[in-house]
């Protein structure tokens, strides 16, 4: 196991955490599914990580003082949640630096963020995923998330984001 801690991000953060974000989705895109263009729009909102901390509980995994990770959970009836469940808390932007990858960090902060939404009384957590990335499904699949057609968005021609939720 590396040296990797996991902790709540502080204003400090911001700034890696929103580039950590642009590179991991444009590079796991531009990799992974090549069809897929990052918008200007989408750029500024992951690199808004102070409004998101605003709302959303949101984490890091650090490593030697750099910021090699991190997930976000909205609340249950936050604003900007995408949830559709009542009692439900929203989790997004889960991004993992390639040099961390293989190392657990997206286990460590899946733990961290479900844990959170346990003790926080909410029932479900529900997420999305682009529509076609087999990999990021596998990986929530393998954690006990289910498909919830009730919950997808279909933002076409832009995006189709299907819905699943993971009963506590």
């Amino acid at each position: 196991m590396s040296a990797v801690t996991i902790r709540e991000a502080t204003s400090a953060d911001d700034e890696a955490i929103g580039e950590l974000l642009v590179q991991a989705f444009v590079e796991q895109y531009a990799r992974k599914m090549p069809e897929v263009q990052v918008t200007e729009r989408r750029t500024r909102e992951l690199r808004d990580v102070a409004s998101k901390r605003a709302i959303a509980k949101v984490w890091v995994a650090e490593d030697g003082g750099q910021v090699v990770g991190t997930v976000a959970v909205w609340p249950v009836g936050a604003d900007g949640s995408e949830a559709w469940l009542p009692e439900a808390c929203d989790l997004r932007h889960l991004a993992v630096a390639a040099s961390a990858r293989g190392q657990s960090v997206s286990s460590r902060l899946l733990d961290a963020a479900e844990g959170w939404v346990r003790q926080s009384g909410a029932t479900r957590v529900v997420l999305h995923v682009r529509r076609g990335a087999k990999g990021v499904r596998a990986l929530y699949e393998a954690r006990g998330y289910v498909r919830d057609e009730a919950g997808d968005i279909d933002a076409l021609p832009e995006v189709f984001l299907e819905a699943f939720q993971l009963p506590l």
